[in-house]
């Protein structure tokens, strides 16, 4: 019992304390909840379907659809057409869905380019079909997210991607400084129906819900005007996969457990820790084994690796070296931010200063709500620095001519002969938004008023 009230302490300390509470929480119930694990969840009952039709859980289920937005599946309705279609069309829909006779149409393929290159297919479902699967979504969820693991954070309620960094943090704090490094190859693509469907069918015993979950597997994708079958995966886009991904990796995170290992994952990112490299190695090896054998999955060998924590990206972050371990932001999201600055403030775009500066700070806040989560201060003021520079050469490239520099200097206080010189220099903007004149002409305070937000402060 104490065991299983620390558990929950900890589960109730990741939802109440934030970003600093989920790593005192980790450190303080790690070995309680590695040993604690809740039961499977039961069979749920023959009526499923009419509690996902419930017209609470269905009003609940087309909210979060429309806040959602998305783009529209085959037929073209979009979200904000689909209360009237309900409203004409819902008992039709609704019969067939107790009848056990509901059919999904086939999900657009669409396709996204990946932020290590290449791209990433994903199958958008029709309005309709999201709106059934998120009424489904909410009940399942309802059932089985109690049974899944403590390590397990992807596609969670009140589970975040910052408590999964938290908790990685604390096992490299903890001395398993060596990181298994595990990629699925295309893990959404080559997902088992069959074995899928046997693991949902010992937690549902409604039949037209497994029927259900089945038609949406099945539905097939529609492109380039062709419709083609799908045998296996669980196409990303439809609010139904990341459940249904948890349930085929929930047998991963049972043997970790069984294993005592300490890992974390999120969605199909897993990384495990261990104290040596050699452990690494032997821990590689046999959970590729597992992973073939047991989830008909592969591992992309490529793409996995035994590695030191600053040789490893999980979920957008490394970690420093040490027995104090620091979270910060991994290049290569550094470098996507960089390149995403680059092209909102191009010198050649037709915009003004106030207007880019608008356009920048939405992109800014929203990245720094998910990176400011680093602790690396330093970096920020640099980036800081850099956004500011980039917007300094936007001003001196839009004034173009000498005589406009030197007057739009002099208006912005800069003196006569600094003015002067800096106006009739040869450098080009990049060289010229480092100088004095430039400097004082656009304080770090003028940025402010415009409001551009700072990264590194709080």
């Amino acid at each position: 019992m104490d065991d299983k009230r620390q558990q929950i302490q900890l589960k109730l300390a990741f939802m109440e304390e934030g970003r600093g509470g989920a790593l005192r929480a980790f450190r303080e119930g790690t070995e309680a909840s590695m040993a604690v694990r809740a039961p499977e969840s039961p069979a749920i009952g023959e009526y499923l379907m009419e509690e996902v039709l419930e017209r609470d859980n269905l009003r609940k289920a087309l909210r979060r659809v429309k806040s959602n937005k998305g783009s529209p599946g085959i037929d073209g309705m979009s979200v904000w057409q689909l209360p009237g279609y309900l409203k004409e069309h819902w008992q039709g829909v609704r019969d067939r869905l107790v009848s056990g006779t509901y059919k999904p149409q086939p999900v657009k393929r669409v396709e996204i380019a990946k932020a290590g290159g290449g791209v990433r297919k994903l199958g958008i479902p029709t309005v309709l079909d999201r709106f059934i699967q998120q009424a489904l979504l909410q009940v399942l969820q309802k059932y089985w997210d109690s049974t899944f693991s403590e390590h397990s954070f992807g596609f969670r309620p009140k589970r975040s991607a910052h408590q999964a960094v938290a908790c990685a943090q604390q096992h490299l704090a903890d001395g398993y400084c060596w990181i298994v490094d595990i990629d699925l190859e295309k893990f959404f693509d080559r997902v088992n129906h069959d074995m899928l469907m046997g693991r949902v069918a010992k937690r549902v015993r409604d039949r037209r819900v497994l029927k259900l979950i089945r038609a949406f597997l099945n539905a097939g994708v529609m492109e380039n005007g062709l419709v083609s079958r799908i045998t296996e995966g669980t196409p990303q886009g439809g609010p139904l996969s990341p459940l249904l991904s948890n349930i085929v990796l929930d047998d991963l995170d049972r043997e970790l457990e069984r294993r005592g290992h300490r890992f974390v994952r999120y969605a199909d990112d897993c990384n495990v820790y261990v104290r040596s490299e050699r452990a690494g190695r032997r821990v590689m090896g046999s959970l590729t084994r597992f992973i073939a054998r047991n989830l008909k999955l592969k591992v992309n060998e490529a793409k996995s690796a035994v590695v030191q924590p600053w040789e490893c990206t999980f979920l957008g972050f490394s970690f420093t070296s040490g027995p104090e371990p620091k979270r910060r932001i991994a290049p290569q999201a550094i470098e996507r931010l960089k390149e995403r600055i680059r092209k909102l403030t191009r010198r050649t775009r037709a915009v003004g200063l106030r207007q880019m500066v608008a356009e920048l700070a939405q992109y800014l806040i929203g990245w720094k709500g998910y990176f400011g989560f680093g602790q690396t201060i330093d970096v920020l003021k640099k980036l800081d620095s850099w956004i500011r520079r980039r917007l300094r050469c936007v001003a001196w490239k839009q004034w173009k001519r000498g005589r406009v520099r030197f007057a739009e200097l002099r208006a912005r206080g800069v003196i006569k002969d600094l003015a002067a010189q800096t106006a009739g220099s040869p450098h080009g903007p990049w060289r010229i938004s480092r100088s004095p004149a430039l400097s004082f002409a656009f304080p770090n305070a003028y940025f402010k008023t415009l409001g551009l937000p700072s990264l590194a402060s709080n």
